[in-house]
């Protein structure tokens, strides 16, 4: 009796087990499967930012007023090929933009996110390196098209910033300087700014110090006395495009150098600052300017927003100040995104905007531009236009 129970105990556990025998494989696949999903290597296969240039087609081919290109050779030039010089007018200009760095400690230059590289041409660049070279061409690009600027660079008075250029003054303010605060303390560091100016009476009986209030990641590559001269009247100017969500880029804020307007300029960005402080807070490290600046324009009972699909400059008086909307296009034009960059480059672009990670083309151009025989700026601009479509690394 008993031997008959051990045998039926025996078939009991092998039947019990059997489905096990053809399940177990399977469970080892699915393990193996869901190790592959989860591991660091199924990354690689998502695309990776290039770390040199690759020129495509050139946008804007056949359109008269757009520069046309041919490789990286311009078959057009650009209204400005041959910078204007700042005598043309009698008003000088300073260029004015808030600049400081990070992890520039000994534990930062340690780490190792701190020790990545990028090498343009013949030089490596590590992070901190990489963002003092943007500042460095920042300040390139203007003295060679506006030779008798001054730039003038607000920072954070602990930032020690290894920039000695002629015509370039460091200018400490105090304030929150860390990442997500910065462009909350970018609006305040331009009202201290004008303040001061103000304060100073700056303006020169006979001659003015106009004030554009720029991005570091910008070069200026035309011509900006003429539309000072062109609009008399406004206050401050700002940069538009097509965009429903966020119309105004703050990369690019002009200020008339005479006391009327520095005081109505200030108070506009102080009705921003408010604006921005009160509403757009939760994007305060990257858009909240933008949708502040926006928000205070598009809350004028007489403004159209659809002014903002047009073309062409206008002026609108806002918040107590003569504004100038200039096109984003012209005056703050961005590879590839940015009004009018799928329709290709207009021959009277002035400024040119490297946001984000075309930044490495930004090092590009200037390198291209020095190395150039003629210093040609359109062959120049046919490089970013045929590039600029790419993700760099930085």
């Amino acid at each position: 009796m008993s031997r008959k129970m051990r045998v039926c105990s025996g078939w009991k556990r092998l039947l019990f087990c059997l489905p096990l025998v053809f399940l177990l494989p399977h469970l080892i696949s699915v393990s193996k499967l869901q190790q592959q999903i989860t591991s660091p290597d199924l990354h690689t296969n998502k695309p990776q930012k290039s770390n040199h240039l690759i020129l495509g087609p050139a946008a804007g081919v056949g359109l008269a007023d757009r520069l046309q290109c041919q490789g990286i050779r311009a078959l057009n030039r650009t209204q400005f090929s041959s910078f204007t010089d700042a005598s043309t007018y009698r008003d000088r200009i300073s260029f004015v933009t808030v600049f400081t760095m990070y992890n520039s400690s000994v534990n930062g230059q340690n780490s190792e996110k701190f020790r990545h590289l990028v090498t343009i041409g013949n030089t490596s660049y590590n992070k901190v390196e990489r963002s003092l070279a943007i500042l460095d061409v920042f300040i390139n690009f203007i003295q060679v098209s506006v030779p008798r600027s001054n730039i003038i660079i607000l920072t954070d008075p602990s930032s020690e910033l290894p920039v000695h250029r002629d015509r370039v003054v460091m200018n400490p303010i105090q304030g929150e300087y860390s990442r997500d605060k910065l462009m909350l303390q970018r609006i305040r560091s331009y009202i201290a700014f004008l303040e001061t100016k103000l304060e100073e009476n700056s303006q020169v009986q006979g001659s003015k110090n106009h004030y554009i209030f720029t991005d570091s990641d910008m070069a200026v590559v035309g011509d900006l006395g003429q539309f000072f001269h062109d609009f008399p009247n406004f206050h401050l100017a700002l940069t538009f495009r097509n965009n429903k969500e966020q119309p105004l880029n703050s990369g690019f804020i002009a200020v008339r150098g005479t006391a009327e307007g520095m005081t109505r300029a200030k108070a506009f960005l102080q009705e921003v600052l408010k604006v921005y402080s009160s509403k757009f807070m939760k994007a305060s490290r990257m858009l909240g300017d933008q949708l502040a600046l926006a928000w205070v324009v598009k809350s004028e009972p007489s403004f159209d927003a659809r002014m903002f699909t047009k073309k062409h400059p206008f002026l609108h008086e806002v918040s107590g100040a003569s504004v100038l909307f200039l096109p984003c296009a012209i005056y703050n034009w961005t590879p590839p995104e940015g009004a009018g960059q799928f329709h290709g480059m207009p021959l009277d672009v002035k400024v040119v905007h490297f946001k984000g990670s075309r930044k490495r083309l930004m090092l590009e151009a200037w390198n291209f531009l020095k190395s150039s025989s003629d210093n040609d700026i359109s062959d120049m601009l046919c490089l970013v236009l045929s590039s600029g479509r790419t993700k760099y690394d930085f």
